[in-house]
């Protein structure tokens, strides 16, 4: 959508009552060389009309499913406003999203994203989106539309969320679903790149980040010898790791039966969902490479060991469930691809979900 086009469109009332169409042009037209780093084959549309369009290649696919998914980015926003950084956290909208897809064995296609805003700032507006499209770009798929609402009264004029939906595709005969799962199989464990996008309330409680905003750009200030240096806010804000082309790789290398996105409700909530009934996800503790970022966590509240699991991916991103004949070949596939993946423990007959030991 051009400014030129929209030179007659305004309205002195609506911007009297808190809504500024003429900024939300002024988004539009900043966030458009953001969007054109995301184009792909396929994209079919750009950003303003009513809908995005996007045209698949199903070549070499015999039954095509789509996959899609939708997600936001909790309370870490709250990080971002405090630390007044906001070209980050759209690579966690999109990682949220993509990650859950790809779980499935689909490739996303396409990403929109949505931004509810007290007041639109344009140039705030459009360092979102950089973050969006860079996730896009991470992930390989197209930012074709989105929606940024302005909404006075709603909330605070320099608070704003964020949220997004992706779809990707993936042909019948290969979704990974955990069906083919059994005794023996290994699971391995995909490094995190820190406490991604949940767990969010709890960190804010322990740091006592709350109504005083000072104080808490204070606390998010201090360093920690645990973070190497780094701020407490810079480790927090650091963006979710987007998974989608090294696991694609390894599900190419090896045979993935079952892959889950550790997210809220950490192990205890999230692995079970890849299991089928009757077997058990059984994690060596000692093989979980936990970062400092919850060592610190864990210690400044006070937080038993079983909480910190069933609330934080605790320096684990993906658990993904292999046969034991190419686990070597996965964990190969992931080291070329730049992940860091670790031998976490195997699946073994029982109805527990998950066992740590």
């Amino acid at each position: 959508m051009s400014e030129e086009k929209n030179l007659k469109s305004y309205s002195d009332s609506y911007k009297a009552a808190g809504v500024d169409v003429t900024a939300g042009y002024e988004s539009v037209e900043l966030m458009k060389k953001h969007v054109k780093r995301t184009v792909i084959p396929g994209v079919v549309s750009g950003i303003g009309g009513f809908g995005g369009l996007f045209a698949p290649d199903l070549s070499g696919m015999e039954e095509p499913v789509l996959v899609s998914g939708t997600d936001g980015v909790g309370t870490k926003l709250k990080i971002a406003m405090l630390l007044d950084k906001h070209d980050t956290i759209g690579i966690d909208a999109v990682a949220m999203c993509v990650n859950d897809v790809v779980c499935c064995g689909a490739k996303p296609l396409f990403f929109l994203d949505y931004i509810a805003c007290g007041k639109n700032y344009p140039e705030k507006i459009a360092q979102i989106v950089a973050g969006v499209a860079e996730g896009c770009v991470q992930s390989g798929c197209a930012l074709i539309g989105g929606e940024t609402a302005e909404h006075p009264g709603m909330m605070p004029e320099e608070d704003y969320d964020l949220a997004g939906f992706t779809v990707g595709i993936v042909d019948k005969k290969k979704i990974v679903d955990g069906s083919r799962l059994e005794a023996g199989d290994v699971l391995l464990g995909v490094k995190s790149s820190g406490v991604h996008s949940n767990g969010f309330s709890l960190v804010r409680k322990v740091f006592g980040i709350g109504a005083d905003d000072q104080a808490n750009k204070a606390t998010l200030a201090q360093t920690y010898e645990e973070l190497g240096g780094a701020t407490l806010g810079e480790a927090l804000l650091t963006p979710t790791r987007i998974y989608v082309k090294p696991l694609l790789a390894a599900m190419e290398a090896a045979d993935i039966k079952a892959v889950s996105h550790i997210t809220g409700g950490g192990f205890y909530e999230n692995i079970p969902r890849m299991l089928k009934e009757g077997l058990t996800a059984k994690i060596e503790k000692a093989k979980v490479p936990v970062l400092p970022i919850f060592q610190l966590i864990q210690k400044a509240g006070d937080i038993p060991e079983r909480d910190m699991f069933n609330t934080f991916n605790m320096g684990i991103g993906l658990c993904v469930a292999v046969s034991k004949d190419t686990a070597q070949a996965a964990l190969e596939a992931f080291q070329n691809a730049g992940e860091e993946a670790v031998l976490l423990g195997e699946v073994i007959e029982g109805d527990e979900g998950v066992v740590l030991w």
